[in-house]
């Protein structure tokens, strides 16, 4: 296989800053990379950092790359357990014109407008449709909690704080916040879920 060459997997373009997306080698064959995308402004994602793992198929640009959030996410098209992504172009409707940029780009875009009739995450897509603002809430403290946004929700916080001082370590915070989230942040039903697990 002849060696991949930079700038076809991430062509060089000034707007790749300004909309603060970027793209890391992990190894030095091109195979794997790391991605990085900014939550979109007016988002429950905004101020959000998202790691995006990356890899390269040798038969790559002619197959799309094989991409999963790394950072935990609540949204209808991510996974919010494994990071997996049910997006077109990273599957069926991959063009080898596309580049990393696109699909970064596309990422993005997928924050700032869910498809939820089309999920990864059947839960979260029957929150997103079911109760809009719970979603917003709980997008929002998923983005503080994971990827460093600055906006949260003390509500929840408060909730999260209850359950954790219920004998539900700070360890295990993460299932204390699946577990909240998953049940419409009712104390008593997420306190039972975490007890039969």
């Amino acid at each position: 296989m002849t060696p991949l060459n930079p700038s076809t997997i991430f062509p060089p373009n000034s707007q790749t800053s300004k909309n603060q997306i970027k793209v890391d080698l992990v190894d030095e064959n091109f195979t794997e990379l790391r991605g990085e995308i900014a939550g979109p402004p007016d988002t429950p994602y905004e101020g959000g950092r998202y790691q995006l793992e990356i890899k390269i198929p040798e038969t790559y640009p002619f197959n799309p790359p094989k991409v999963r959030f790394i950072t935990k996410i609540w949204h209808p098209n991510i996974s919010s357990v494994t990071g997996a992504i049910c997006l077109d172009i990273l599957k069926d409707q991959w063009a080898a014109a596309m580049t990393l940029r696109t699909v970064l780009l596309s990422l993005q875009a997928l924050l700032a407008a869910a498809e939820p009739d089309d999920p990864q995450d059947a839960v979260v897509a029957n929150q997103y449709k079911q109760n809009p603002e719970m979603f917003k809430q709980t997008a929002r403290l998923w983005s503080h909690v994971y990827a460093d946004a600055p906006v949260t929700s003390p509500d929840y916080t408060r909730k999260i704080d209850k359950l954790c001082a219920m004998g539900f370590d700070k360890v295990r915070a993460n299932a204390v916040i699946a577990a909240l989230s998953s049940k419409s942040w009712d104390v008593e039903t997420a306190t039972e879920l975490l007890l039969s697990n």
